[in-house]
């Protein structure tokens, strides 16, 4: 492990110029966008594991899906094989203006907790990418090979809903069999503070066009007699919560479990600060916290909550004095276990046409996104040694212990590739921190817990290893 480590340290920065070389590719996986670029990423990606040891190295496909890449380094008999997980797809950069710097050239500055590199992609996921490789180039540099036996996936449509996995887990279903999946794709509790993700929020959503005329029109000439779609799509929307900001589409909320009094102990133990945890989302002055549950971490991943994503009649640039022809918006629920996705679709959709005003023509494209996923990590022996490993593994990498906490955001991957491996133990772990803004403006990795999450990764094989028959199948 000395030397494992050692070399680690030694190399570092060159895993770092890795990611920089990864981030500068714009594979944004979004409809509108070049779809070259993701290819390109999916290219770049499967060269850095051939460089990284892996063998067998390939870009998997399926119709219509990006691209996946693939490689694998199977030398370990009688160890458990580990599949790893990351993605190299990224969020469009939102409003370019905003960002400090350009969002597909990383550059190194300070902020909250130290260095980060800012970019988008830099923390999700391409920093996943390069903690599964700085594990294996590290043991493979210092020792000659891993302790495990390892499979690893970089899937290319995570950030648009991974659309094609059914049809990627019935192509691919043996080659990517495992008795451990080791995603690396969430977030910590705060700068330097370990966490393992158990539990995932599902999404979905839908899109809302709500129509008044053929065509936009001249606002003095036309308006007062004509209905204005804006309105009228504000009007809905603002009947979708109550002035809590509680969901209050009917039927909704009735899927929801109360919490238990076992939930509500355990919630009480997050060290949880309000001042600190309005400061690390950036709330202005005087805004209201929306709480639902005991504290406002445990409600992220606890309770349901709807979400206005874009809402548009025209725009800032196009603002002219018209009263527009339509109004659109989209709208995603985010669902916690026991929630079923197509229910609440239908409950969302029904309630927007009851309270369509004036009317009007409205039209609905449902996303159905992914369910909820939980993890119970004392629920069978093996769950119990490889999340008892990861936690060795985590506290020896940022010297303290992880929490164990539910994540409010989705990964399509885990459920059902969970349920394709037979019940094998799902451990999500993470790079992100409270102010790494994935999905907004400025996203950014702090550099010194990149190289923490790729130490307690070196652990974590290790660990596993020790325990192959505890968490094999």
């Amino acid at each position: 492990m000395e030397k494992v480590l050692s070399t680690l340290e030694r190399r570092f920065e060159q895993h770092l110029e890795d990611l920089k070389s990864l981030v500068r590719i714009p594979s944004v996986s979004f409809d509108g966008f070049d779809t070259a670029q993701v290819r390109q990423s999916a290219e770049a990606v499967a060269a850095l594991m051939k460089k990284t040891g892996l063998e067998n190295v390939q870009i998997l496909e399926v119709p219509g899906a990006h691209p996946y890449a693939y490689g694998e380094r199977l030398n370990a008999p009688g160890k458990p094989t580990l599949l790893l997980y990351a993605h190299h797809d990224v969020q469009p950069p939102g409003r370019e203006e905003l960002w400090k710097t350009p969002p597909f050239e990383p550059t190194l500055r300070e902020g909250p907790g130290g260095v980060r590199m800012y970019a988008r992609g830099s923390a999700d996921d391409k920093a996943g990418v390069i903690v599964h490789m700085a594990a294996i180039a590290s043991y493979l540099e210092a020792v000659g090979e891993l302790p495990v036996n390892v499979k690893v996936v970089i899937e290319g449509e995570e950030e648009v809903g991974s659309t094609h996995l059914p049809k990627f887990i019935e192509t691919y279903r043996q080659k990517l069999q495992a008795d451990v999946l080791v995603l690396t794709d969430t977030a910590n509790y705060d700068c330097g503070y370990p966490a393992l993700t158990i539990a995932l929020r599902g999404l979905v959503g839908l899109n809302i066009e709500v129509r008044s005329v053929a065509q936009s029109m001249h606002s003095g000439m036309w308006g007062g007699p004509i209905p204005d779609p804006a309105m009228a799509l504000s009007k809905m929307l603002a009947t979708l919560v109550d002035d809590n900001g509680r969901i209050a589409v009917p039927g909704v909320f009735e899927q929801v479990k109360p919490l238990s009094k076992e939930e509500i102990a355990a919630y009480e133990k997050i060290p949880y600060d309000e001042q600190e945890f309005r400061k690390q989302a950036g709330m202005v002055p005087g805004s209201k916290l929306l709480k639902e549950a005991v504290n406002p971490i445990a409600q992220i991943f606890r309770f349901p909550s709807l979400t206005v994503n874009a809402i548009q009649a025209s725009s800032r640039k196009q603002a002219g004095n018209v009263l527009n022809d339509t109004a659109w918006a989209r709208v995603t629920i985010r669902l916690v276990p026991d929630m079923d996705p197509d229910k609440v679709l239908h409950q969302l959709e029904d309630h927007l046409k009851k309270v369509l005003p004036w009317g009007l023509e409205v039209s609905m494209q449902q996303d159905r996104g992914s369910g909820p996923w939980a993890a119970d990590p004392n629920e069978t022996p093996r769950s119990q040694a490889a999340f008892g490993c990861a936690t060795k593994a985590l506290g020896a990498g940022y010297g303290k212990e992880p929490l164990f906490l539910g994540c409010g955001g989705s990964i399509p991957f885990v459920k059902p590739f969970a349920e394709a491996l037979g019940g094998a133990p799902a451990l999500l772990i993470g790079v992100e921190d409270p102010y790494t803004n994935a999905h907004g403006e400025n996203e950014s990795l702090l550099v010194s817990d990149l190289k923490k999450a790729c130490v307690s990764q070196i652990h974590l094989f290790d660990e596993l290893s020790r325990a192959a028959s505890k968490v094999m199948k």
